[in-house]
C-alpha cells in the first residue's frame, strides 16, 4: 500500500515552478528504488527524488538543484532548470575500486596531503612546547592579528614574554649581522652566518704552506692504488725424482698402504685419536690444509709465508713440492675433482690456478679485491668454473677457459667468508661478516634462502657432512651450529657443540667418515672431539702452542686426524 502511494506521488511530481509533469506508471516502479525515496524541500513545494541505490553517493548537487541530469541522455522528457542542466557530474563511489586504484600511499595508513609548514617554525614551536609547555596557536593567522595567542601554559608564556626556545638559541648570529631582534626571522642568515667583524679563514704562512703541500703530496702518493703486478711464480721440487720407474708421478695413488685408496670406502667404525705420530714443519704460520680428492694420500697446505706446500701422508711423509707465486699471505686453497689442478687465493688480490704435478702456474685472476675463499664447482661438466668470496661483499664466478667473470652474486652486506656446495652441487651456501647465511641456486644471482637471526653470530667456517645432510658452521659465539643441508636449511637446535673457545678465529670443523664424531681446533691450540649423537665433548688434546686453525679427519682411516696451527706446524694424530 505504501509503495503504491509513493509511486503515485512520483508520478505527479513537479518542480518548484509547477510547470512540468512527469508521468510514471505506478505498477512498473522498482520497489528497491522506492525504498530510497527521500523528501526534499525545493522552494515552496514538497518534492521527492529517487536516489541511486549505490553504497555511497555524492548528493550535494541533487539536494541543491532538485534532481541531477544524466549527461549521457539524448532526450529529456521534462523542462529542467538552468542549475540542473549545468550541475557538475557526479555518481556513486566505485564499489569495485581496489587499493591500487585508490590514491597512492605515501605513509603506512594511507595518503596524507602535503602540508606547507616551515620546518624551522615547526621545530621552534615543538621544542618550546616540550620545554615550557606553550606554543603559538596555529589556528590564528598572525599576519592578520598582530597580538600572539598561545595554546598550553598561557601563564608560562606571559612570564617568559613569549620567547621561543629554538629562535633564542639559533638566531644570535643573524642578530649580530643584521642588528635585528633575535626572533626576527626575516633577518635570520642561518646558524653559520658570520659576525660583523669576522674575517675569512686565516691563511697559512709560506713555511706552513710548504709543509702542507708536502703532506698532501705524500697522502696522494700513498692513496694511489698502483696496479700491483702479480708476483713471479716458481716451484721447488724437494724429492729426487718426480716420476717412478714406471713413469708415474707422485699424484698416482700408492698401492702398498694397506687400504684401498682408489674407492671412497668409508671405515665401519671410527675411534678417537690418542697421540701424535708425525710432525710436518716448513711453514711459518699455517692457514689451511686440504687432503687430495678421493684418496687423501697427499696433503696441500697454505701459509702466511706466501707459500703453498704439498706433502705425503703415507710412507716417508716427505715435503714433495713448494709453490711460490704470491706476494702476500695465502688465504685459501681448493682442488679440482681429480686433484690435477688447484686454486690458491691470497691477500695480494690474486687467484692463481696451478698444475699440481708440474708446479706451473696456468693462469691468474683478479678483480682488485681480496679473495677470502675459493671453490671449484664439483660437477664434472662445470670443472672450468669456480667461485670466490670477496672482501667487497660479492661472490664472483670465473670461467677458467676465458679468464672472465661470468656471474656475480651480490647480496651479502659484508665480506664473504665461506662457500660450500650442497644438494648434489645444484646449490651452494655462503656465510659472511654480515652474520647471515644465504643459499643460492647455481648461476642465479639472487639468494633463494636467507637465514639471519638477531642472536646469530658470524660463521666463518662451514663443512658439509659425509652423508650430505648437515652443515657444520663454526659460530663466533664459541659454538658449532648444525643446519640441515637439504630443502629447508633449518637450524638443528638439538645439535649444538660447545666447550671450546674460537671467538675471532675461523677454525675449520670436520666430521669423522662414519659420522660418529665432530672435530674442531680452537684458539688455545687444542683439538676438540665431540660425539655426534649426544653432542658431548669426548676428548681434548693440546695440539699446538698457538691457534689450532684446522682439523681434518682422514676419509679412509679409522682414527687419523690432521691438525695445523699458527705455530707453523702440521701434525698427524692417531
Amino acid at each position: 500500500h505504501n509503495i503504491k502511494m509513493a509511486a503515485t506521488l512520483v508520478s505527479y511530481w513537479c518542480d518548484s515552478d509547477n510547470e512540468t509533469k512527469s508521468h510514471v506508471n505506478p505498477e512498473k516502479v522498482d520497489p528497491d528504488a522506492l525504498a530510497h525515496l527521500q523528501p526534499l524541500k525545493s522552494g515552496k513545494t514538497m518534492s521527492l527524488t529517487v536516489l541511486n541505490s549505490a553504497p555511497e553517493v555524492a548528493v550535494k548537487e541533487a539536494v541543491e538543484t532538485g534532481v541531477h541530469l544524466d549527461p549521457s541522455l539524448k532526450e529529456v522528457t521534462y523542462n529542467p532548470t538552468y542549475e540542473t542542466m549545468f550541475a557538475p557530474e557526479f555518481g556513486p563511489v566505485n564499489p569495485y575500486k581496489s587499493q591500487q586504484m585508490a590514491a597512492p600511499r605515501n605513509m603506512l595508513s594511507g595518503y596524507a596531503e602535503p602540508a606547507h609548514v616551515n620546518n624551522f617554525m615547526f621545530e621552534q614551536q615543538r621544542r618550546t612546547f616540550s620545554t615550557f609547555g606553550y606554543a603559538l596557536d596555529p589556528s590564528v593567522d598572525t599576519s592578520q592579528n598582530s597580538s600572539n595567542s598561545y595554546i598550553g601554559a598561557v601563564d608560562e608564556a606571559e612570564k617568559n614574554k613569549g620567547n621561543f626556545l629554538l629562535a633564542q638559541r639559533r638566531l644570535t648570529r643573524g642578530k649580530e649581522v643584521q642588528g635585528g631582534e633575535a626572533n626576527d626571522i626575516d633577518n635570520y642568515l642561518g646558524p653559520w652566518a658570520k659576525y660583523v667583524d669576522e674575517k675569512d679563514g686565516a691563511k697559512p704562512s709560506e713555511e706552513e704552506q710548504k709543509e702542507l703541500d708536502e703532506i698532501t703530496a705524500k697522502r696522494q702518493k700513498k692513496g694511489r692504488n698502483k696496479e700491483e703486478a702479480p708476483a713471479e711464480e716458481k716451484t721447488i721440487l724437494h724429492v729426487k725424482d718426480a716420476y717412478d720407474y714406471q713413469g708415474r708421478s707422485y699424484l698416482h695413488v700408492p698401492q702398498d698402504v694397506g687400504i684401498n685408496l682408489r674407492t671412497a670406502d668409508i671405515p665401519d667404525k671410527c675411534y678417537l685419536p690418542k697421540k701424535q705420530i708425525h710432525l710436518w714443519s716448513g711453514h711459518t704460520k699455517v692457514g689451511c690444509v686440504l687432503l687430495f680428492p678421493v684418496s687423501g694420500h697427499l696433503l696441500l697446505s697454505c701459509s702466511m709465508d706466501c707459500k703453498v706446500k704439498l706433502w705425503e701422508v703415507y710412507n716417508e711423509r716427505r715435503c714433495i713440492r713448494t709453490f711460490i707465486g704470491h706476494s702476500k699471505a695465502v688465504r685459501d686453497i681448493c682442488f679440482n675433482n681429480t686433484g690435477s689442478q688447484y686454486m690458491s687465493a691470497a691477500y695480494d688480490r690474486y687467484l692463481k690456478l696451478w698444475d699440481t704435478e708440474t708446479g706451473q702456474c696456468i693462469s691468474r685472476f683478479t678483480n682488485r679485491k681480496v679473495p677470502y675463499c675459493v671453490k671449484f664447482n664439483p660437477d664434472e661438466d662445470k670443472q672450468n668454473l669456480f667461485v670466490a668470496g670477496m672482501s667487497d661483499k660479492k661472490i664472483v664466478q670465473w670461467d677458467v677457459r676465458t679468464g672472465e667473470v661470468v656471474q656475480e652474486y651480490d647480496r651479502h652486506l659484508g665480506a664473504v667468508n665461506a662457500i660450500t656446495f650442497v644438494d648434489e652441487n645444484r646449490r651452494f651456501v655462503s656465510t659472511s661478516d654480515d652474520k647471515s647465511l644465504r643459499v643460492w641456486e647455481w648461476d642465479i644471482p639472487v639468494d633463494f634462502k636467507y637465514i639471519a637471526e638477531p642472536s646469530m653470530h658470524s660463521m666463518p667456517a662451514v663443512t658439509l657432512s659425509p652423508n650430505g645432510k648437515w652443515l657444520a658452521c663454526q659460530s663466533m659465539d664459541n659454538q658449532i651450529l648444525i643446519f640441515g643441508a637439504q630443502n629447508r636449511f633449518r637450524l638443528n637446535k638439538k645439535k649444538i657443540f660447545k666447550g671450546h673457545m674460537v671467538a675471532g678465529y675461523a677454525c675449520q670443523v670436520d666430521f669423522s667418515p662414519d659420522m660418529s664424531y665432530v672435530v674442531s681446533g680452537d684458539a688455545d691450540g687444542k683439538l676438540n672431539i665431540w660425539d655426534w649423537k649426544t653432542t658431548k665433548l669426548y676428548h681434548r688434546i693440546k695440539a699446538h702452542d698457538k691457534v689450532c686453525i684446522s682439523a681434518l679427519w682422514h676419509p679412509h682411516e679409522t682414527s687419523k686426524v690432521i691438525t695445523c696451527g699458527w705455530d707453523g706446524q702440521i701434525k698427524l694424530w692417531d
